[in-house]
């Protein structure tokens, strides 16, 4: 198959993967538009937040599949068609990078959809896994030191581009599409937090585990 064409296929499955609202749809099973609760979002946290962990977690692994998933297959077609390395590298990334905007901008409903983070993580987890610990290591960190999930998606994003910084360094192998991706992801996940960042400041940002 021409390179061109199966990149394009990555995109289009890409995009269709991360278009799947699970959060939404979680919960309409529980009887509720999960946009008209809790900080309106249809991601995981705002699932466990409204729904429960029980809903909630699920949530957030079927979200983090549907990056990882389409990533991975576009990098394993890719490599039985025997493409080139570099190929190989943009196919996923393209594949893993539309999930992420299917995620955020679904045409299920309305072009509007969730902030990207759990996708995000499953496409690192296929793609450039070393980047993606490297990220949660950030997260957690700020997580439990600040309990604002806001602000440790958005540190994590920058521990990602860090991570892949120190290791292409070390060793001195430098991919610059995956690289691109990186920062790409960190600017947009900084982006779709926008609001969040405006509550900080404000201090009225909801904290993990606190009652308002």
């Amino acid at each position: 198959m021409n390179p061109a064409v199966a990149i394009l296929i990555s995109a289009v499955g890409g995009y269709l993967s991360g278009s799947l609202p699970f959060g939404y749809w979680a919960g309409k099973l529980k009887g509720i538009d999960i946009r008209q609760h809790g900080s309106g979002n249809i991601g995981a946290t705002n699932a466990i937040r409204v729904l429960g962990k029980g809903i909630g977690i699920p949530v957030f692994i079927l979200d983090a599949l549907k990056g990882w998933l389409p990533a991975w297959l576009a990098a394993f077609f890719l490599t039985q068609q025997g493409a080139a390395v570099e190929i190989v590298s943009a196919g996923a990334v393209v594949a893993g990078l539309s999930a992420v905007l299917g995620h955020m901008f679904t045409f299920w409903l309305g072009f509007k959809g969730g902030k990207g983070v759990a996708t995000t993580a499953g496409v690192l987890l296929g793609i450039a896994p070393v980047a993606m610990v490297g990220g949660l290591a950030v997260w957690l960190l700020f997580f439990f030191t600040t309990r604002y999930v806001s602000l440790a998606s958005m540190l994590a994003g920058v521990g990602v581009v860090a991570t892949m910084l120190i290791q292409m360094s070390l060793s001195s192998q430098w991919d610059f599409v995956m690289l691109g991706f990186g920062v790409l992801i960190m600017v947009l996940v900084i982006v779709r937090h926008r609001t969040n960042i405006g509550r900080i400041l404000a201090g009225t940002e909801s904290k993990a585990g606190k009652k308002k």
